[in-house]
């Protein structure tokens, strides 16, 4: 296991094409999670995960879940919940509440990964203008919504929750609209599953994703804080 050292990200990373095949993408140990760290790891595509009490973990799994944003094609009923407006959709207006509401334990989960010192980083980020929120609200009610990290013309997802039907979904068809207005060109969404499947995420080659991260993932980034467009 490769040990990264605190402080010392300017030293490098193993090569991806190390990261373990079981558990798939573990890549190295160790290491800080400050803004310089976490951006450099991101634009090399890796990225934090692991339990409270555990040592910072990296990874960069084979393969990568990432999503076309000018793809997205939302569902029938979807379309249907945007077109009635049951949600009031923002921008980087809760980054910290929507961070606390992705940690908060879920039905069957015995923990969370999204520790204390990952929420304050991510919030760090946010400070700076590289993370963003979006927030669903129903009546005044935060009740969905997900954050990610923006570099060049990629956006990072890293979690969304839904106390409401369809609340994350809205979010994330609002995000796609407006990266597609700012010309970002793809969203990775780190590891399959089936939600992420139902919105049109797809499996891509480490390889190939890492070229696409050096052809999109390069200065100028978006900074934030980011708005509502008026055709959202």
């Amino acid at each position: 296991m490769y040990w990264v050292r605190e402080g010392r990200w300017r030293a490098g990373w193993p090569p991806v094409e190390q990261a373990c095949d079981d558990p798939n993408g573990l890549l190295a140990a160790g290491g800080d999670l400050e803004p310089a760290t976490l951006l450099d790891a991101y634009r090399r595509g890796i990225f934090p995960w692991f339990s409270e009490g555990d040592p910072i973990l990296w990874w960069s799994p084979q393969p990568r879940a990432v999503l076309w944003p000018q793809e997205f094609v939302p569902s029938r009923s979807l379309r249907r919940r945007l077109a009635r407006g049951d949600y009031r959709v923002s921008f980087d207006t809760a980054f910290d509440a929507v961070v606390a509401a992705c940690a908060a334990p879920r039905p069957g989960a015995s923990g969370t990964w999204i520790t204390p010192g990952m929420a304050g980083a991510y919030g760090a980020l946010h400070r700076l203008g590289y993370a963003h929120s979006v927030e669903a609200r129903q009546d005044g009610e935060l009740v969905g919504g997900l954050y990610g990290v923006a570099l060049g013309q990629v956006f990072f997802g890293e979690s969304m929750f839904s106390r409401r039907s369809d609340a994350s979904k809205v979010a994330f068809a609002h995000l796609v609209r407006y990266l597609l207005n700012h010309d970002c060109r793809l969203i990775d969404c780190q590891v399959s599953s089936g939600h992420l499947a139902s919105l049109g995420a797809v499996d891509m080659p480490r390889a190939e994703f890492l070229t696409w991260l050096d052809r999109l993932a390069r200065p100028p980034d978006p900074r934030g804080p980011w708005h509502v467009d008026d055709d959202l």
